[in-house]
């Protein structure tokens, strides 16, 4: 008979169970010394290792011969507990046993001494949808059980227990499991199983699965039905999501103003028959995640993604301000209700909310007002220097220009000492223009100062303090092509190039364009005159 990969690859010991080692450790160190609780209370997300721990705990309290506080499942007692035979393990699903009389039949039961074993063990799960009058039936046994009685409850919903039942029992709390965790434990699988898959689609995998590792198992098994190549292409076609870089590309198309863009990606998910809600959900997880990228001093502590997708968040994350995306994540949640109770205008609530997040303009909400503010602030910033972009110069009239001089003003080749004279209908000159030798348009120059790189430094500063100590040794420079920082010293270039992603958008702000960060060049000054490019392999 096939066993679903979760079943067969559930942890057999206390060293196999991933990401919970709080709890784990703990188990092992009491069943060690002896240290046996008569009570135990599991709670925590679906998936996490609840009812896992439950089934070793029990193994190991009986087990003959332990090793380091695990259970060895090798001896009579182990083998008959894995193969759900032993009378003295009693596992109950309280969704389905709730009532009194349940209770009850466990409270004349205890007692009893074991058949076999050296302890009886209820266990019992999905403990917080007993009754009130189970919990009640329930309590005095709990806390005064015979001594050869153990009870494990395990729940995901702690807050519906009595806190009479809390206080009776040991309590431990898993938590959900880490990406890095569970990819990890995904690809012991797919070898053990023979499978192909890439690390990408391990990682998505871990991703959906929202912490929890019998869901991600669940799902690997569903991609491996396909009998192909597990890749980032087929998660995504099985599941119905766009990948991390296609969610990230939305929101580049937001910020860029890309109608196109927007358009095209709600009508390919559309002609691709997914659900406009999933999509909802993603893009709203990774606005969240810009949204910390920005304001926090550690994102890696509240983030939970791999290193590949934490590139591209910070990368689309520098494209936005804070009030960009505090006026952006409100909309995306006042549409996600819509989209959410809608069934047939899925698409057209999307597509409306995602045309306001292009233009602040056509909302006058708070947020909306925040962030109009906030691009005027940036253009005030470079006005207040008086240092704003200089407007081209028109050297030569063209065509349309000549044909639409005024009257008096008529071109005349009268010259007077090599100038052209210009004269009106009264005959009186009106502009003398030289027109000996036609003057050669200047050359670019090399390189030319920043007007406003004192006001940029200073900006840069106030993001991250450690650049004040530097910004004597810094200088900015206008050269073809992008821009140059000049540094005194490699120490200071350094410090240039780890904060190149905040002085990229600075740059953006400051010139009224979308600056990519190969437009800078960051240099160490060499006494000779020449700079020598940074890279960060040199440090």
């Amino acid at each position: 008979m096939y066993l679903a990969l979760y079943r067969k690859y559930r942890s057999v010991n206390f060293d196999d169970v991933c990401g919970q080692t709080h709890v784990t450790s703990t188990l092992k160190y009491e069943v060690e010394h002896g240290m046996i609780s008569h009570a135990y209370l599991f709670s925590g997300p679906r998936g996490t290792g609840k009812t896992s721990c439950a089934k070793i705990l029990s193994r190991a309290v009986n087990c003959e011969h332990p090793v380091n506080g695990n259970p060895c499942n090798v001896c009579p007692s182990c083998r008959s507990i894995l193969a759900g035979s032993a009378v003295d393990v009693v596992e109950m699903d309280a969704a389905s046993n709730n009532g009194v009389d349940n209770i009850r039949d466990i409270r004349d039961e205890v007692i009893y001494t074991p058949a076999e074993l050296r302890y009886r063990v209820y266990i019992v799960d999905e403990v917080h949808m007993l009754s009130a009058s189970a919990f009640n039936a329930l309590l005095k046994t709990l806390e005064e059980p015979p001594a050869h009685v153990i009870f494990i409850l395990a729940t995901t919903e702690l807050y519906k227990l009595p806190e009479t039942v809390i206080s009776r029992c040991q309590r431990f709390d898993f938590h959900r499991l880490t990406v890095p965790v569970i990819s990890e434990r995904l690809k012991k699988i797919v070898e053990a199983e023979g499978l192909t898959a890439t690390r990408g689609a391990l990682d998505e995998l871990a991703r959906i699965s929202n912490g929890g590792m019998r869901d991600a198992i669940s799902n690997l098994e569903l991609c491996a039905g396909r009998h192909t190549e597990i890749n980032e292409a087929l998660v995504s076609d099985v599941f119905g999501k766009l990948g991390y870089e296609q969610v990230a590309a939305a929101a580049r198309a937001v910020s860029t103003k890309d109608y196109d863009a927007v358009f095209s990606i709600i009508n390919e998910l559309s002609a691709a028959g997914r659900d406009i809600g999933v999509f909802w959900d993603e893009l709203s997880s990774f606005y969240r995640d810009m949204l910390i990228m920005k304001t926090t001093k550690s994102p890696d502590r509240y983030l939970d993604i791999s290193e590949t997708s934490m590139e591209t968040l910070k990368k689309t994350a520098s494209l936005f301000s804070v009030a960009d995306l505090l006026y952006q994540c409100r909309l995306i949640d006042d549409a996600a209700a819509d989209i959410a109770k809608k069934t047939g205008s899925k698409r057209l609530s999307a597509e409306l909310a995602l045309v306001r997040m292009c233009d602040p303009s056509l909302s006058l909400e708070p947020d909306a007002l925040l962030s109009r503010m906030a691009q005027l602030e940036d253009r005030l910033a470079l006005l207040s220097a008086g240092k704003a972009p200089a407007q081209p110069v028109q050297l030569e009239q063209t065509a349309e220009e000549k044909n639409s001089m005024p009257e008096n003003s008529y071109p005349s080749n009268n010259k007077k000492d090599g100038a052209s004279v210009q004269v009106g209908k009264d005959g009186q000159p009106k502009a003398a223009v030289n027109t000996g030798a036609e003057p050669e348009p200047q050359a670019p120059k090399a390189r030319e100062p920043i007007p406003y790189f004192s006001d940029l430094i200073s900006r840069a500063a106030e993001r991250n303090s450690f650049i004040e100590g530097f910004r004597q040794f810094i200088s900015g420079w206008r050269v073809p092509g992008g821009f140059l920082i000049e540094c005194d010293n490699p120490f200071t270039a350094k410090v240039c190039t780890d904060n190149k992603p905040m002085l990229t958008e600075l740059f953006t702000i400051f010139e009224g364009r979308l600056v990519s960060e190969d437009e800078i060049t960051i240099t160490v000054k060499s006494g000779g005159g020449h700079h020598t490019p940074v890279s960060l392999d040199t440090f």
